[in-house]
């Protein structure tokens, strides 16, 4: 069986092991898939001359744009929704600011259409703290499964699927993988990122199977994927043909809002906010990833910080002691305590204490002292556990 298919990246409501079936080796999906071509619409062209006069983040996203035109019932049903509410298009353009540039650039150099630059907006609303009822999280939704399969670590400490750049370039990669599986046919391969492979690829088998087409509108899926694709096709149509839908795009400029800094080991976000004259809020909006008030023991050991403040940052971190990096609680072990006890005293965890304080298990005697890992400004016990998931209209 084939390990690729265990790969199935859910998006929206249908998050369950069934759709994470294992397409059979000696089938290929390639081999079934229609080609899609990649010709231009004029409305892109134009995206490209715009771009060129203004420097714009938006027209270069449409100049991307590489997913023919389509014409169905389903788009229009979409795009009359988005029409309806011009408040959310302008939101998810608001949201979407401090992470467009970042995504665009992953979304290009993997040779991706510029459409799927859009899918956060369809997954999450752009919300990067964004967490579902069906334990997705983040800009690109990943479930626990597969968030670990694409290397985003899951922790007391850390979510790598909120972690906007580790999880653009896991979900990027993981389209990548399903253009080729489906032979560039990106409508199959968006259905795939929502309802997994195997959903897709049995229903492309039965198709085949019986003489008929194996495009995506041919196919016999389930609702959510059947107005999922859609919902991205008109939402990147409105954007291709804005002045015509009568929708303002907001001017944003093409260059990075934030920079990706290596802190070297472990740092409290709120000496982060000294040392880059920010705001703890600030810093937590870049990287949602993080659940406590650190950046994790064993990493990673990355910190995005607004372009502005990165060069204040690296000169006032490289001259900060490293045993100023955190301020953690000295506690001393009183007979009859444990470590669920301590623990609960601080409102932390028992893990994140063993961690910290590198113990094998959870045996401490009376007299030791621990580190607490307690911070300064400390986020919510749960601070992203609200379903804010925004996925369709």
């Amino acid at each position: 069986m084939l390990l690729i298919a265990l790969l199935s990246l859910q998006g929206c409501s249908l998050k369950n092991s069934k759709q994470a079936e294992n397409l059979e080796q000696n089938e290929s999906i390639s081999e079934l898939a229609r080609k899609s071509g990649l010709d231009l619409p004029e409305s892109t062209i134009r995206a490209k001359k715009n771009f060129a006069q203004t420097n714009d983040s938006w027209q270069y996203l449409i100049s991307l744009f590489a997913i023919p035109p389509v014409d169905d019932a389903l788009i229009e049903k979409q795009l009359k929704w988005y029409l309806a509410h011009p408040e959310y298009i302008a939101t998810i353009q608001t949201r979407a600011e401090p992470y467009l540039y970042h995504i665009i650039k992953q979304v290009e150099a993997k040779g991706l259409p510029g459409e799927l630059a859009l899918l956060p907006a369809v997954e999450s609303g752009f919300k990067a703290h964004a967490y579902s009822r069906a334990k997705a999280a983040g800009l690109w939704q990943f479930i626990p499964s597969t968030g670990r399969l694409y290397g985003l670590d899951q922790n007391w400490w850390y979510d790598g699927r909120r972690d906007v750049y580790a999880s653009t370039d896991a979900a990027t990669s993981y389209l990548k993988k399903l253009g080729g599986i489906f032979d560039n046919d990106w409508l199959l391969a968006l259905a795939s990122y929502n309802a997994g492979m195997g959903t897709v690829g049995r229903s492309i088998k039965r198709n085949a199977a019986n003489n008929k087409a194996t495009d995506f509108w041919s196919l016999k899926l389930p609702r959510e994927t059947r107005n999922y694709v859609p919902r991205l096709l008109a939402l990147a149509k409105i954007f291709a043909n804005a002045e015509h839908y009568g929708i303002s795009l907001k001017s944003q400029p093409h260059k990075p809002a934030f920079a990706a800094i290596n802190i070297g080991s472990q740092l409290e976000l709120a000496k982060a906010a000294q040392l880059s004259n920010t705001t703890v809020k600030q810093l937590l909006h870049l990287n949602p990833g993080l659940s406590r008030g650190y950046t994790p023991p064993q990493g990673p050991h990355r910190l995005l910080i607004p372009i502005d403040s990165a060069e204040l940052f690296k000169k006032n971190l490289a001259a900060l002691p490293v045993d100023q990096r955190v301020q953690w609680k000295r506690h001393k072990i009183k007979a009859g305590e444990n470590l669920g006890m301590i623990a609960r005293r601080y409102k932390t965890q028992i893990v994140a204490i063993r961690e910290v304080n590198h113990l094998a298990n959870n045996n401490i005697r009376a007299g030791k002292h621990l580190l607490i890992p307690v911070a300064t400004n400390q986020t919510p016990e749960k601070p992203f556990t609200q379903a804010s998931h925004e996925c369709s209209p």
